[in-house]
């Protein structure tokens, strides 16, 4: 793998700790989420009005949350354009106790679409990052809301099995310890609270994400293990159901959701799924003066939100 998409990932990653973007004035929101074990989870994140009736939901990655840097910035570009924005925590994310989340769960962006704050919104567009984006793509393969009328995804990973050797394999070292520092923090955090698949003191033992996903993920949600959990949750066999306009915006040189996991899934991919290759950027990181073709201002942010501004100009109900 090139070694410039290490060096553009990490370099992003120090870049936004140092000199993190000015999130926009944003409230408190909260909703809750029916599931059948738990009765009833709670969901948070933080919602900026601007005024308009217009909404971009921006769900983070695996480990992240809705104070992740790259939601700051995407949320301060789309705020300055006019644009309310949601930014959401999946469940547990914000490290409440409440529960942890998995690739799939779209019952969470169900919900929050649903909350009676965001009935005012009647054009409303989602834009996951990493494994956000790919719980936003799988939300739009199912009966959802029909205000939403694009979805963005950031270097998702489509296939969950070959994301998770991706991650497992020896050269994704730090990013895969990077990744199980923030998932045993939420999972502390739910152990205080009620009954875990497998105690703490085991959790910290945990050195892949396949053992992870083996022993936490697919206890807690009815899977039989990790295999059958990336099978039935994994969004690559679905694409062909979209409903809506998607972008997945992805690089060649991501050291993390490798071009190889992508290419094979999407060489027959379905109508109206726009994918932008980017030849100089790593893992949610791309350069500053990129230019995806729809116009507007220069860099992710800008050129994501000039996509969903065509697809909103589109036709109500406009479907792929």
């Amino acid at each position: 793998m090139n070694p410039w998409g290490h060096l553009r990932t990490i370099g992003a990653h120090l870049r936004r700790r140092i000199r993190p973007a000015e999130p926009p004035a944003a409230a408190d929101w909260s909703t809750l989420v029916a599931d059948p074990q738990l009765g009833s989870v709670r969901l948070t994140g933080r919602l900026s009005t601007t005024g308009r009736d217009r909404l971009l939901v921006a769900v983070h990655g695996l480990g992240g949350s809705a104070e992740s840097h790259y939601l700051w910035e995407l949320a301060a570009t789309a705020v300055e354009a006019g644009w309310a924005v949601l930014r959401l925590n999946l469940r547990g994310a914000d490290r409440s106790g409440e529960d942890f989340y998995h690739g799939g769960l779209t019952a969470d962006l169900h919900a929050a679409l649903a909350d009676d704050a965001l009935a005012a919104f009647s054009d409303i567009s989602l834009v996951g990052y990493s494994l956000g984006g790919h719980a936003a793509l799988r939300w739009a393969t199912e009966a959802g809301d029909p205000r939403v009328r694009a979805v963005g995804a950031v270097c998702p990973p489509l296939d969950l099995a070959a994301g998770q050797r991706a991650i497992d394999r020896p050269g994704a070292v730090l990013y895969r310890g990077y990744i199980l520092r923030h998932l045993r923090e939420i999972y502390r955090e739910v152990a205080s609270r009620r009954a875990v698949p497998l105690p703490v003191s085991k959790v910290g033992r945990i050195r892949s994400l396949w053992e992870w996903d083996d022993r936490i993920v697919a206890p807690r949600y009815g899977f039989e293990g990790a295999a059958e959990y990336y099978a039935r949750a994994s969004v690559a066999p679905r694409l062909d159901r979209l409903r809506l306009p998607a972008l997945i915006a992805a690089t060649s040189d991501d050291p993390m959701v490798p071009a190889s996991t992508l290419r094979t899934v999407l060489a027959d991919r379905a109508a109206g799924l726009e994918v932008r290759w980017i030849e100089s950027g790593g893992h949610v990181a791309f350069p500053r003066d990129l230019d995806m073709g729809f116009g507007g201002r220069p860099g992710l942010g800008h050129q994501m939100l000039a996509w969903l501004e065509q697809m909103n100009a589109g036709p109500r109900g406009q479907a792929c």
